[in-house]
Formats: C-alpha cells, sequence, structure tokens
C-alpha cells in the first residue's frame, strides 16, 4: 500500500533541481506538496497549534494543503526570502522577522519529519570558518587559511604562503547593469592589499597547486565522486569548458566526509575538492545545499534516485 503522507518540497518558483526529484517522486505514485516560504502571506497560508503531541494543524498554497503532522520528509532546497515590500521599512523589518520565526519555526518543527537538510543545519553549515574547522577535525586537508579584517595580517599571510586566493565568505547576488553578479575567487598579491581590508571580514587561502577539481555529492548513504577538469581557477564561472569523470575516492576520504556529515547534523552534502600534483585531495567546502543535477546530465549517476530514495526512507 502506498505511503499517504506527502513529501514537502521548499523552495523558489525556479529550481530545475527540485522539478526533478518531484516528477522522479510523481512517477512513484508519492503525494508532494510544493511551496515556497516567501509566498507567505500572501498564497501561502499556516495554521499552527502547539498540542501534547507536537504541532499541529496544516500548511496550505493555491492547490495543496498539507497536514503537518502526517509530513513524512521535507526537502528544503532555496527558498526565497519573506518580504512586505507594501509596509513602510519599520513595519516590514517587524513583518519578516515574525514570519521568519513564525512560518520558519513552524517548518522547523515538524514531528517524525525527515529532513533533507534541516533549515538550521544548513545554516549553521553555511558558515564558512565553522566549516573549514569541521573539516580539519574530520581528517581532511585543508590548506592554509587566514579570516582577517587585518591589511598588515593580510600581507604576511600572503608573503608567508603564496600564492593566495581571495574568497568571499559568503556570496550574496549583486545587480550590475541589471544581470545577477557575484564576486568571484582571485589570487591575490601583497602589493594589492590596502587599507580597505579593514573594512570588514575577508577570508585568505593558500592556492593548491592543482590539476584538477572534484565534486563529492553525499546522499544518504550514497556517495558520488566526479573529477572536473578545467583550465579555470574557479570551474563554476564556465560550465562550457569542463570535462566530468567518475572517479573513487581515495581511502579515508569517505570516513572523513561522514564525521563531517554528523558534525552539522547533514544528511546531504556538496564538497568541493582541488586535486594537486600528487593526486592529494585538499577540501575547500561544503554547500548544504548545493547543486548536483547537472552532473547526473553529465555522467549518468542515478543521483536523482538517490534523492528520491533518501526523501522515502522510514521515519519514527
Amino acid at each position: 500500500m502506498t505511503d499517504p503522507r506527502p513529501v514537502l518540497v521548499v523552495t523558489a518558483l525556479y529550481d530545475p533541481t527540485a522539478d526533478v526529484v518531484i516528477t522522479e517522486l510523481h512517477d512513484r505514485g508519492v503525494p508532494v506538496v510544493r511551496l515556497d516560504s516567501g509566498d507567505f502571506p500572501g498564497s501561502l497560508s499556516v495554521e499552527a497549534e502547539i498540542t501534547a503531541h507536537g504541532i499541529q494543524g496544516t500548511i496550505s498554497t493555491p492547490s495543496r494543503t498539507a497536514d503537518l503532522a502526517s509530513i513524512r520528509s521535507l526537502y528544503y532546497r532555496r527558498p526565497s526570502g519573506f518580504a512586505f515590500p507594501h509596509l513602510d521599512e519599520q513595519d516590514a523589518r517587524f513583518a519578516v522577522t515574525q514570519a521568519r520565526y513564525g512560518v520558519g519555526g513552524v517548518l522547523a518543527s515538524l514531528p517524525g519529519c525527515l529532513y533533507v537538510n534541516h533549515p538550521h543545519r544548513i545554516g549553521d553549515a553555511e558558515f564558512k570558518p565553522a566549516g573549514l574547522a569541521a573539516a580539519v577535525a574530520a581528517g581532511f586537508d585543508v590548506p592554509p587559511t587566514l579570516i582577517t579584517s587585518s591589511p598588515d595580517a593580510t600581507r604576511a599571510f600572503i608573503k608567508r604562503h603564496m600564492p593566495v586566493i581571495y574568497k568571499p565568505l559568503h556570496n550574496p547576488v549583486y545587480l550590475v547593469d541589471g544581470a545577477s553578479s557575484v564576486v568571484k575567487v582571485a589570487e591575490v598579491s601583497a602589493d594589492e592589499v590596502d587599507d580597505d581590508v579593514a573594512g570588514t571580514a575577508h577570508l585568505f587561502q593558500q592556492r593548491v597547486p592543482k590539476t584538477g577539481d572534484i565534486r563529492v555529492t553525499v546522499i544518504g548513504d550514497r556517495v558520488f565522486c566526479v573529477r572536473i577538469d578545467s583550465d579555470l581557477l574557479d570551474w563554476r564561472t564556465d560550465y562550457s569548458r569542463l570535462t566530468y569523470t567518475v572517479v573513487q575516492p581515495p581511502p579515508g576520504i569517505e570516513q572523513a566526509l561522514r564525521s563531517y556529515l554528523r558534525h552539522f547534523g547533514l544528511v546531504f552534502g556538496a564538497f568541493d575538492f582541488a586535486v594537486d600534483r600528487e593526486q592529494q585531495w585538499w577540501f575547500l567546502e561544503c554547500n548544504p545545499s548545493g547543486q548536483w543535477y547537472w552532473l547526473e546530465s553529465e555522467t549518468g549517476l542515478p543521483m536523482r534516485a538517490a534523492l528520491a530514495d533518501l526523501l522515502l526512507e522510514r521515519t519514527t
């Protein structure tokens, strides 16, 4: 008998990765409720009561209503943010806060629900300093890294560890001539560092003399490793110049992956590594909401099926 409990998919309207997972679930006869928490309160409504048995109530979109107590799993992707443009700045700030802690708090507290991943765990893992420290503790090799607002400390670090690259600690979208853009990874010299560094926090890291990159996608118990070859410092800047090869992880990597995910309470992670001339894997980062479906299209790896399998695991 088919389990009648729905899978809840929380993401923005445009999300091709979520689309293929939803299609896979529909093909298996699994009910799905898709919503964007940023649609609240317009086309999304929540009625939640705190009871002796946990949160009870419903969450409704124009086409679906889900019983909060019967959601079997939640696939948390990339929802848009709460916004109240019809309110003045102060009232909008209050309303956004109430929505975040109200609707967001309900979605993070569903009884008996499997989260892929839990939004609070995603938030914890998105802090790069925490991720790098956890990577070291898990047993990964991590390039020498400095986080600072000191120009003098930056120059000294660069001279000690040349060559060095700059990375944003987080990458909000900039609009440049109306088009979305992000701050790119770039190599930096000591002569380029000026007093503007003191304006905020920055991340500097020794550049790995890489021969290739590795994207490792962990989906529950499944580990998918793909080598990405290009002539780019950051392969994400031009996908047309990439080639892909399915590879196996060297000894110790899979154990470290599991340790890292346990540290943050994650069941999914998209890990990036640089491979040096000795074929050593250097940890760069783990994105708890990272993209993965394009790799299935390039390699044939059964990642969509693995994600659906994970969302359908039995929960208590």
